[in-house]
């Protein structure tokens, strides 16, 4: 396909969009119900991938669709649940890894759904399991790194926690050692974040050995002592899109007076209000915090009393929708592989404005067949760049391809969320983690 037509079908592509028919309102109450409206409306289409999460921001919601969350829920359970006969149908129904399983047992708490059946222990049973073998890997050698992450060993241990299972002590200790060991030097804000909701989860609990207590104690403090310090002038903790989950676990350890909590809202309010919220995961991490909860307060829910008031404007497709320009822009993609020297590729791509890095790469691909490929996996926060070129990790080797903006600015955003602009140099590397 020459470059003449490949432009001619972009441009027509465009043409056929839709057209945005919804504005982001002002306002901190319009803002809340707006996002919670994209989340709703989200767990309605039907070509979306069910997220545990999206429920579970819906269900901590002051306000409420009551049946479109009943219709989500049994959405979730044919997924994580699914009958004989759906199973029987469907083939082999593939098992959820971690931290899908630890969100979905964290969406049946939100529901208040009793867990203490034939199907509610299996699937305690299976994370638990997980979490058994994240632990072995974790002392295997003495190397300190689980199979997944400790982001994933973190949500593991606080799905447990909210629904009152007893955890085995090792698995607590393996993450006090995690956290005692890289305080402030390896964890992401996301990771630290998520391990603190787990430590004050564990500490709310009272389920824990008397040795266990004074360390979850002291690591909850090391934890959101970090992420305090960790504060941008912007009011950011880390980045904009790890700061709902540090929110979070101020909320959840009694830290919202603290100066730095209204800061840090403002920077959440602002960032929403400028329609930069567009990644389904980071949104339903988000509406908790604006309605003043964290997961901790999962724990506690009794469902009752409910206010069935949010109704689905069906008129407006949502701020998910993106509109591509007629405008066609330049953006350079390279490929590194370190040690090697050689660029593997680099060419210059041309694209209509406000295509994602997902169409930059589909374009590439397309442009030169067999010059440039690429493979990608599904995610719940979105499609993970997992081997370009034919280069991918092999089991075990810690490495993956990271996304920099020229010459080494690390993108904030996946591939299928940021926008390259004219005359960007996006450059896709190998690199160790």
């Amino acid at each position: 396909m020459g470059p003449r037509v490949l432009q001619l079908l972009l441009i027509l592509h465009v043409l056929a969009l839709p057209v945005q028919l919804c504005a982001i309102p002002r306002g901190n109450s319009a803002l809340i119900k707006h996002l919670n409206m994209e989340l709703l409306r989200l767990s309605q289409d039907l070509s979306e991938e069910v997220n545990p999460s999206v429920y579970v921001a819906l269900r901590l919601s002051a306000d409420h669709s009551l049946k479109k969350e009943a219709q989500y829920l049994k959405r979730l359970k044919n997924v994580f649940q699914p009958s004989t006969s759906s199973s029987v149908a469907g083939g082999q129904q593939k098992q959820p890894n971690m931290g899908r399983l630890a969100l979905y047992l964290l969406a049946l708490r939100a529901a208040c759904q009793n867990i203490d059946t034939h199907q509610g222990r299996q699937l305690v049973t299976q994370l638990k399991y997980h979490l058994h073998k994240e632990k072995e890997q974790i002392a295997f050698k003495g190397n300190g790194r689980p199979i997944t992450s400790y982001y994933q060993y973190s949500l593991g241990v606080l799905a447990l926690c909210v629904h009152g299972k007893k955890i085995d002590p090792h698995v607590i200790q393996k993450l006090l050692d995690a956290e005692n060991f890289m305080h402030g030097v390896k964890l992401s804000m996301d990771t630290k974040a998520m391990a603190g909701l787990a430590f004050a989860c564990l500490k709310q609990a009272k389920l824990n050995e008397l040795t266990l207590v004074a360390a979850i104690s002291l690591a909850i403090q090391r934890v959101t002592g970090s992420i305090l310090q960790a504060q941008t002038t912007k009011g950011t903790f880390g980045n904009i899109f790890s700061s709902p989950l540090a929110m979070q676990l101020l909320i959840a350890t009694g830290m919202s007076k603290k100066p730095e909590f209204p800061k840090g809202m403002d920077a959440l309010l602002g960032s929403l209000e400028q329609g930069h919220f567009q990644n389904p995961m980071i949104m339903s991490q988000l509406l908790p915090v604006l309605n003043g909860k964290s997961y901790l307060d999962i724990a506690t829910m009794e469902c009752r009393a409910e206010q069935d008031t949010l109704e689905l404007d069906t008129t407006c497709p949502g701020s998910r929708t993106v509109i591509l320009g007629t405008k066609m822009i330049t953006v350079q993609l390279a490929v590194e592989n370190p040690p090697s020297p050689e660029t593997l590729y680099n060419h210059s791509i041309q694209m209509p404005s406000g295509s994602s890095l997902l169409d930059v790469l589909r374009t590439a691909a397309e442009q030169g067949p067999g010059q440039f490929t690429f493979e990608t996996q599904n995610t719940l926060h979105g499609p993970l760049l997992t081997a370009v070129m034919g280069v991918k990790a092999s089991k075990g080797e810690r490495r993956y391809w990271q996304l920099l903006q020229a010459p080494d600015t690390s993108l904030q955003k996946g591939i299928s969320d940021y926008q390259p602009q004219d005359g960007e140099s996006i450059i896709l590397k190998f690199s160790p983690w």
